[in-house]
């Protein structure tokens, strides 16, 4: 892999051969603008012809050894198994619905697509087991974290996490909807929103996440911190742009 490309590593304790990084919108891609440049997302409304050769891009010159498992994200918990080549890796329309997924078998690339919404990468400590997730509000809400620990074979106590780039605590401001989602079950989250104007706060999808993961048994946590609203030289943003393109956080482990 090109160390000049750019990508935000996953700053994290991981075995050497676990790969995982967030793909930058400053990559060599071909989206024109407001999507410009390296747009990875087909249902974000640029032409999905450039999504595609920019995911061939990515491929080819991130040094992925085979194609990612996209999904088909809708803010929802379900948890995909993707298997290696050869086994089903698919569903019928080429992305099945889920907003995680997870990997034993070496090559298999898993990928997340977010523009304010949280990527979380997870391994264990032997590298032989990988996920990821994508954790907006609702599905911070609707347990797609703890689903996503459920499902993999690893106990807890042996995951490692990493949180990728999304909507920081000083600039994402949400409504009472939001804020009733999580209070209303667990009150403590109350400490992750800072009342601004009436009926409104902002929130820390960092603090919440982190919380989920250490009551479902996770304790190595790491990242979180960087803003994907204030931040537009590096990040899309669908809450500051609204027509954006879409980063990928991708992470496989070698054999």
């Amino acid at each position: 892999m090109d160390n000049r490309l750019p990508r935000l590593d996953a700053a994290w304790p991981a075995p050497a051969h676990v790969r995982a990084f967030t793909t930058l919108r400053t990559g060599p891609g071909v989206s024109p603008p407001p999507f410009d440049r390296f747009n990875l997302g087909l249902r974000c409304g640029d032409d999905p012809a450039n999504a595609l050769e920019n995911r061939r891009i990515l491929r080819q010159s991130f040094g992925l050894p085979d194609e990612p498992c996209w999904l088909n994200q809708v803010h929802g918990a379900d948890v995909f198994l993707a298997k290696a080549a050869g086994a089903v890796t698919r569903v019928e329309n080429g992305e099945p619905t889920a907003d995680a997924s997870l990997a034993s078998d070496a090559g298999v690339v898993l990928a997340i697509l977010t523009a304010d919404c949280l990527p979380v990468l997870f391994c264990n400590t032997e590298g032989t087991e990988v996920a990821a997730a994508h954790a907006g509000w609702r599905g911070l809400a609707g347990g797609v974290l703890e689903a996503t620990v459920r499902q993999m074979r690893s106990p807890p106590s042996d995951l490692i996490v990493w949180m990728g780039p999304a909507a920081g605590p000083q600039a994402y401001e949400i409504g009472a909807e939001v804020r009733d989602a999580f209070v209303s079950v667990h009150a403590a989250d109350a400490l992750a929103f800072v009342a601004t104007r009436p009926g409104h706060w902002k929130v820390d999808l960092y603090a919440l996440a982190q919380w989920r993961l250490r009551d479902a048994g996770v304790q190595r946590i790491y990242g979180g911190g960087l803003c994907t609203i204030s931040d537009p030289a590096r990040f899309y943003s669908h809450r500051r742009d609204q027509h954006t393109g879409r980063m990928a956080s991708v992470i496989w482990f070698g054999s």
